[in-house]
């Protein structure tokens, strides 16, 4: 959490310091993007834009200057992953899966490499760079034998909520994550912009997946939070015998996400420079 605030406090200064700059008259724009999304933990290491899936919402940017802007975004998107699609023999022998939407809310800060302003047609076109704080909900299911899915956190699939392993909480299903990447954006006309951007998520959680520590005893599990529960804890072919303590995912590293973009921005009403000389 100090890590975050930190964080939180430069992005501020940032955006405060620049965005005192007078030199140029400054808009706002409305922004509309879609495309897709995608996860990074314990059920894809490693791999991005595996197992895309839809994206889209809306933002709003304000333009200190041609250099520096501040984002508002609202973004949406799902997220599964499946060991069943990977190439690595434990993972194959888990056999664990999940899907989840993700509503993300993000306030960031822009640097654009050159200079840019929305209408501008002399200076109509910039990549850039992005950073700030997100806040996001989340929600992973997993489907049973029965062909129905089912919301991972109440089952406590990794023993929480059960009396024998108290120390296993049931994680939140809100929670911060720092969004950073990079994009381009250009004027097509001297209302209309578009752009394309590649963001990603780290995120303070790592059940993202459902999937972080140990087996729990599934003797336990299926008594304490049904059978369900049971089921889902343990898709493999692994015997109840030997399941306690074995690992089921990696505790020491927190889950990500991802969202690829296409942007559609409408400039709003300009803000007149102070000074007429700018004008």
């Amino acid at each position: 959490m100090k890590l975050e605030m930190k964080y939180v406090g430069l992005i501020l200064l940032f955006l405060i310091g620049f965005g005192r700059t007078e030199s140029k008259a400054q808009f706002s724009e409305f922004g509309l993007m879609g495309g897709v999304s995608f996860y990074l933990g314990d059920l894809n290491p490693d791999i991005p834009f595996k197992q895309v899936m839809p994206a889209g919402g809306v933002f709003y940017r304000y333009n200190f200057n041609d250099r520096f802007s501040a984002r508002g975004a609202f973004t949406v998107g799902y997220l599964k992953g499946y060991d069943s699609k990977s190439k690595v023999a434990s993972q194959l022998e888990r056999n664990l899966h999940f899907e989840s939407f993700v509503y993300d809310f993000a306030i960031t800060g822009e640097f654009n490499f050159f200079k840019y302003a929305p209408g501008d047609m002399s200076h109509f076109i910039t990549p850039f760079l992005f950073g700030g704080i997100a806040v996001f909900k989340f929600d992973p299911r997993a489907k049973a034998a029965d062909g129905e899915f089912y919301e991972l956190q109440p089952l406590g699939t990794e023993g929480q909520g059960t009396t024998v392993y108290p120390d296993r909480k049931k994680y939140s299903l809100t929670t911060a994550a720092i969004p950073f990447g990079l994009g381009v954006k250009a004027n097509i006309s001297k209302t209309f912009s578009v752009g394309l951007e590649w963001g990603m998520r780290y995120t303070f959680t790592d059940y993202l997946d459902d999937v972080s520590g140990t087996y729990a005893d599934p003797e336990v599990v299926q008594a304490q939070n049904g059978f369900i529960a049971y089921e889902l804890a343990n898709r493999s072919n692994l015997t109840d015998e030997v399941l306690e303590g074995r690992q089921r995912g990696n505790s020491k590293t927190n889950d990500w996400y991802s969202f690829a973009l296409i942007t559609l921005t409408m400039n709003l009403k300009a803000r007149p420079a102070k000074c007429p000389a700018y004008q």
